[in-house]
Parts: structure tokens; C-alpha cells; sequence
């Protein structure tokens, strides 16, 4: 048997089977079954079986998880990828900031390997933290060759993704009508699970329905559509009321933020199967409602995580995780104490929360059967969190509250994508991080010339809107300045 044992050696070679010995392994089957002191084996590019002490075939790589959790890639379904690049740069932004600085102002100066740059970025941070399948909700593609550039980045990094074809600087109804977008799903798209398509859009409740033509175009293309829903002041019941009515409901349908939704929209959700992303982080800092899942629950609609941006956000599920428990058992509490009553259990536990971190995301996606557990057949999306240079990572007591509540991006010592190490001890395995930071460093130079060096310092935290309030941005109209929105 090969020897790579966890904190040395080098990462096992490509195309060798792989088994993590020893480590507490959250399959997220059905049943959430947790074995102690167990094995995962993978062989090329599927998990061949879990369980204690496996027989391996020779030439097996041995990663040590002794102390450590080994669970299924987590699953981001909705993330901005192209906005990378700026990493930061709105840590104190509100929405309305963050409508006004990109579907307003600047959005239209992202070249295409700018989209590339930011792409390139995202794609790898996701990998770093353990987020083995990522959605790229990539509504700055202006152009095809905007999308090319996405696409390019995400092909170069080992990882699996699925493109959401947008365009903030245009009308859903116009961009999915042009044969240049048709060619573009022609030339890019076969099949391969590794990069799937989505069409990512949003209604806003005008009653003549525009939407419905790009609709009918998903329609046509057998394309899922993901949508930003329930977003104060931006999208609204109306919508999902449209959708509903024109039969553009289905389980596919993934509703982004779902936030100020009422119980008639959540039915249709719940009744049509479709499920909701949600991007707690940025609900509960940007203002598009408070984060649903308390309604979610009730109504019983299938849940996903995303991180949104990184424009404001850690690219990562941990933190993700951390704040939907926060949110929701801070709603429960909030609601009890409001009638005089105290809650003596939550309803919303760890082990949820890890599930939509995981089969969740891929149950959104039409995947679940191949990714989000870890079970023989499956694809080997696996991590293994584990870090003995950490006093966070002993005593391990409970598997699903340490993902939830103690683990972070560091922790994460291996991740297999489809049966290929891309992370091992800590470090990314064929990554090119000088190739990222170039193109990232260009992408800032070019951004930061066309606004200028007062406005880019400005840009970081722009000045309050007072008195104009502008109509909904997502009505697609052409703006050329922005001048003050109450988003």
C-alpha cells in the first residue's frame, strides 16, 4: 500500500485509489448515519465503500483521519463568482450600495477577462474550503465572449460547477433570444456533471410578464432557472404569483433569498417542488428580509446554502452555516419571548444545517444520487477536516456541531473532486495561485483607472441616497447614472 499520511509526504498521484483511514465520517445518507473510527475508499472517480477497517487494492494512498471528520463536499448554490475580484471592497455596503456600484454604475466596465479574473479566483477559494460544487450566478456575462471568459476560468480549476447564465446590463427577455447566447450553450455544454447550465434571472412583477419569453427559452433548453426572489423592495409575491400562473414553476426552480415572501408564495414554492437558496450573511447585513429558513421549515421547502458574494463575504460554508443557525434560533427566540414564553429546544439543529451545507445543495441541483453523501456509487466529492496544529480540532464530541460551529477554512486538510485530490495537508494540489493573483492585480489596475482614485476610494463606502428613489434595477432599464436608489 502507498503511504501519504496526514502532515506529510506529498499529495497521493493522480488516478491512484485513495482511502481516509480512521476518522469519524458524516455519510449524510437518509438515515444521517455516523460512523466512528471508519474508512472511505475511493476508486477512480467514485467512493467505492465506507466503513471500519476496508480492504484497499494495492497501491492504495493512505490519508490518516484519525481525530478528523470526513463528510461530502459542500455545495454553494448561489455565488456571484465574476465579483471575486473585489474582494472586500464592499464590507459596508447596504444593497442599495451594491445595486448602485454594479447593475447601476460600474458593472458595465468588467471586460471579459475581468469575468475571467474573478471566476478564476472564486473557483479556487471554493476548492480551499472544502465547496467541491459551485454555482456561478454569473450575471455580468454583457456578452458571449463575457461568458466564454466564465466558462474558461471555471474549466481550468479542478472543481465542479454550474454556470447561471445572466446579464444585469440587459433585459432576460432580449439576452436569451439572441442566437449568439444558443451558440454559446451549443459550443459549451455537453452533458458533463462536471459543468452544468442554469438560466439565472429575475421577475418583478410587471403584469405583462416579460420574463416569460427567457422562461420559454429555459423551457426549450431543458435549462433549470434560478432566480433572486423575495427581495425587499427588488422582487416580490408577484412574481412567484406570475410564475406560478405560466406554469414556470418546478422542482428545478431555485429561489434565491425567498426573504419577504408570504404564505401563499411559500405554498406554490412547497406545492411545485422547488427549493431555496439561502444566503444568510448577506440577509441579515444587506436588507433583503430576514433570513426565511424559519418559514421555510414550516412550510416544509427544501433548503441550500450559499455565501452570495465575496464583495462582502467569507467564500466559504462554514461561516454560512454558522449564521443560518444563528438567525434562525435567534428568530425562534425573538418570537417566543414576544408572547411571554421561552424556548426550551431548538427546532433547527447542527446536523440540519451540515445536511443543507451538503445533500441539500445537490437535491437543488438534480444531483443528489451522485454528489452531497457518502455512499458506495457516488461521486468522490469528499473532505476531511482535520488540523493537529489546532486546539479547536479536540475534544470531538459532537461531528455535525464542530462542522457547524468550530471548523473553519484552515481545518480543511484534504478535498477529492471526482476522485482527484485538489487539496492535501493544507495546501491546493495544481493550482496556479501567481497565474490568479496576476489576473486579479489587472483586473484592479483596470478598474481602478476607469473610475478614478477618488471615486474608487469613495466607492467603499458611498454616500447614503437622501430624497430620488429610483425604480427596482432589476426592471433592466438604462441607466447611465445612478444618482441616489432606495433599493
Amino acid at each position: 500500500m502507498a503511504s501519504g499520511p496526514s502532515g506529510s509526504g506529498s499529495a497521493p498521484a493522480p488516478g491512484s485509489p485513495v482511502v481516509f483511514r480512521g476518522g469519524t465520517v458524516l455519510t449524510m445518507d437518509d438515515r444521517r448515519t455516523v460512523l466512528t473510527g471508519a474508512d472511505v475508499l475511493v476508486v477512480g472517480k467514485r467512493v467505492e465503500a465506507v466503513g471500519p477497517s476496508l480492504a484497499v487494492p494495492e497501491g492504495t494512498a493512505e490519508i490518516d483521519a484519525t481525530g478528523g471528520i470526513v463528510m461530502p463536499g459542500m455545495i454553494d448554490t448561489h455565488r456571484h463568482m465574476w465579483q471575486t475580484a473585489m474582494r472586500g471592497y464592499g464590507a459596508d455596503w447596504t444593497l442599495t450600495q451594491y445595486f448602485v456600484w454594479y447593475y447601476l454604475e460600474h458593472g458595465r466596465h468588467f471586460r471579459p477577462e475581468d469575468v475571467y479574473a474573478g471566476n478564476l479566483l472564486s473557483a479556487i477559494e471554493a476548492l480551499d474550503a472544502g465547496v467541491t460544487t459551485t454555482v456561478d450566478w454569473s450575471h455580468g456575462l454583457q456578452t458571449v465572449q463575457h461568458a466564454d471568459a466564465a466558462v474558461d476560468a471555471l474549466e481550468e480549476v479542478p472543481g465542479r460547477f454550474v454556470l447561471a447564465y445572466g446579464n444585469i446590463q440587459a433585459a432576460p427577455w432580449e439576452w436569451s433570444a439572441a442566437p449568439e447566447f444558443r451558440d454559446f450553450v451549443a459550443r459549451r455544454f455537453r452533458g458533463d456533471d462536471m459543468l452544468g447550465f442554469q438560466m439565472a434571472f429575475d421577475v418583478t412583477g410587471d403584469p405583462a410578464f416579460p420574463e416569460k419569453a427567457a422562461f420559454e427559452v429555459a423551457r426549450e433548453l431543458g435549462a433549470t432557472v434560478t432566480t433572486h426572489a423575495g427581495v425587499w423592495g427588488a422582487t416580490d409575491d408577484n412574481g412567484i404569483r406570475l410564475m406560478h400562473d405560466h406554469g414556470f414553476m418546478t422542482p428545478g426552480t431555485v429561489y434565491v433569498h425567498a426573504a419577504t415572501l408570504d404564505a401563499d408564495s411559500y405554498h406554490r414554492i412547497a406545492a411545485t417542488g422547488g427549493s431555496v437558496s439561502v444566503s444568510t450573511e448577506s440577509e441579515q447585513s444587506c436588507g433583503q428580509g430576514y433570513p426565511p429558513t424559519w418559514a421555510l421549515r414550516a412550510h416544509g421547502i427544501p433548503v441550500s446554502l450559499s455565501m452570495d458574494t465575496s464583495v462582502w463575504w467569507s467564500g466559504d460554508l462554514f461561516s454560512a452555516m454558522r449564521a443560518t443557525l444563528g438567525a434562525d434560533r435567534a428568530r425562534e427566540h425573538l418570537e417566543a419571548h414576544a408572547v411571554g414564553e421561552t424556548v426550551t429546544h431548538a427546532h433547527l439543529r447542527a446536523e440540519q444545517v451540515v445536511e443543507w451545507a451538503t445533500r441539500g445543495g445537490a437535491r437543488a441541483l438534480g444531483l443528489d444520487g451522485k454528489v452531497g453523501s457518502l455512499e458506495a456509487g457516488r461521486k468522490a466529492d469528499v473532505v476531511l477536516i482535520r488540523n493537529d496544529h489546532s486546539p479547536v480540532m479536540f475534544p470531538l464530541l459532537n461531528p455535525y456541531g464542530h462542522v457547524a460551529f468550530q471548523a473553519q477554512r484552515a481545518d480543511v486538510h484534504t478535498v477529492v473532486v471526482d476522485g482527484r485530490v485538489v487539496k492535501y495537508d493544507h495546501r491546493l494540489v495544481g493550482v496556479d495561485l501567481v497565474k490568479a493573483r496576476r489576473t486579479v492585480e489587472a483586473t484592479i489596475e483596470h478598474l481602478r483607472g476607469r473610475l478614478g482614485g477618488e471615486a474608487w476610494e469613495r466607492g467603499m463606502n458611498p454616500d447614503i441616497p437622501e430624497t430620488k428613489v429610483l425604480d427596482n434595477p432589476y426592471t433592466y432599464t438604462g441607466y447611465r447614472s445612478a444618482g441616489t436608489h432606495g433599493g
